[in-house]
């Protein structure tokens, strides 16, 4: 198998930790990787055998292009009949809300730009299909072998992406003007004194009664102009 393109020192933050082991201990992570997601019945060996060959992967293409990749996997592995050995492709992303316009808008945000994960059972054939699958640089990993997410961070990940609330996208910057979209102030014009992530709030000097006059507001009630 050809040599993972990706060096360390690229791979996202959160998912650091899997890829900087030793040699030996990237022997052990590749042995509890194969273990399942789900509890498996105890009774069906065969099922169980099948389940520890697969593990996640991850692999990287050019930020902006997850989505065109996951198609171009999703298409290959249904005309190369790879079913039985690539079972799903996962983008990880958040909710976010903006304000644009004066309206709000929920998008997807790319958790880890530019990756991309797959479950599959990894094989000469399986690895040529997705490193050759368009859009796709390659695995990461550490030398010559791609290395399986562990089980718990792959659920980590993908509980984050199902039970946390939307994120508040911020587009605007302390002493940047802005107009205020909702609340008593509706439509009034001032400019950012301070941002509160922690509790979502940010304060806006407003031009009140002829004095300017520090109004607290959530994240949403506010546009940049």
């Amino acid at each position: 198998m050809a040599a993972t393109e990706n060096p360390e020192e690229q791979v996202p933050e959160e998912l650091q930790e899997t890829f900087t082991s030793e040699s030996e201990e990237s022997a052990a992570l590749a042995e509890d990787a194969a273990e399942p997601l789900v509890d498996l019945p105890e009774d069906d060996e065969a099922q169980m055998q099948e389940d520890e060959d697969r593990a996640w992967y991850v692999i990287h293409c050019y930020s902006g292009y997850e989505n065109k990749v996951r198609h171009n996997l999703e298409q290959r592995i249904e005309s190369m009949g790879m079913k039985d050995d690539i079972f799903d492709v996962v983008i990880p992303t958040q909710e976010e809300i903006e304000v644009k316009d004066g309206k709000r808008r929920s998008i997807e945000r790319h958790v880890f730009p530019g990756y991309v994960l797959v479950n599959m059972k990894m094989s000469e054939e399986s690895w040529y299909v997705v490193r050759n699958t368009p859009g796709v640089t390659g695995f990461v990993g550490m030398g010559d072998e791609p290395i399986p997410l562990r089980p718990e961070e792959v659920s980590q990940i993908l509980r984050r992406m199902e039970a946390e609330a939307p994120t508040i996208k911020v587009t605007y910057k302390i002493g940047e003007k802005v107009r205020i979209v909702d609340g008593p102030f509706n439509d009034f014009h001032g400019t950012v004194d301070d941002i509160d992530m922690d509790r979502s709030k940010v304060r806006v000097m407003v031009n009140f009664f002829g004095r300017s006059t520090p109004v607290e507001l959530d994240f949403l009630q506010v546009e940049k102009v």
